[in-house]
């Protein structure tokens, strides 16, 4: 066995701050979403990458590749969102063990009326705060982080 490599103070520093991130983010994008549309961030995020799809129609893996998702999760994410109305699921007409999920009419208002109200939520809580070097760096630092976590390159986020 190895003897353990801990963490500078530098390390341990940036870590804790990581993790504060990691927690108190994800929490202020719901609160905003849930307050002004009755949506969670990774409902409003599962419907923001059909908005952008061809047709906004997806293969769910597909979309769990875009929204960085597991089958499992999105499976109930989806099911939550075709309950309201937002989302439809067909089966795929060119590989028939496949389904599509795409945005219905209402999903798409849901979605456009939701956007502004997040676009201003992650520029107060992140963006806006930062210069565009800084911005920049984070977008670096973050590329490599991903590739770490997703060596296949299946998520979106690796891509760029």
């Amino acid at each position: 066995m190895s003897e353990t490599k801990w963490l500078s103070a530098d390390e341990r520093n940036a870590w804790v701050k990581l993790t504060a991130v990691l927690e108190l983010l994800p929490a202020a994008l719901d609160l905003q979403l849930s307050r002004d549309e009755g949506l969670t961030h990774f409902e409003y995020f599962t419907l923001a990458m059909l908005s952008e799809a061809p047709k906004r129609m997806l293969r769910t893996s597909a979309l769990a590749a875009r929204t960085n998702a597991t089958l499992p999760r999105l499976s109930r994410v989806v099911t939550r969102l075709e309950g309201a109305g937002l989302v439809e699921r067909s089966p795929c007409a060119e590989d028939r063990r496949a389904t599509n999920v795409a945005l219905t009419e209402g999903g798409w208002q849901k979605v456009v009326a939701a956007a502004p109200g997040h676009v201003a939520a992650v520029r107060r809580l992140v963006i806006d705060s930062l210069t565009p070097a800084q911005v920049e760096n984070l977008s670096e630092i973050l590329t490599v982080v991903v590739k770490q976590l997703d060596p296949d390159g299946r998520m979106l986020a690796s891509d760029s």
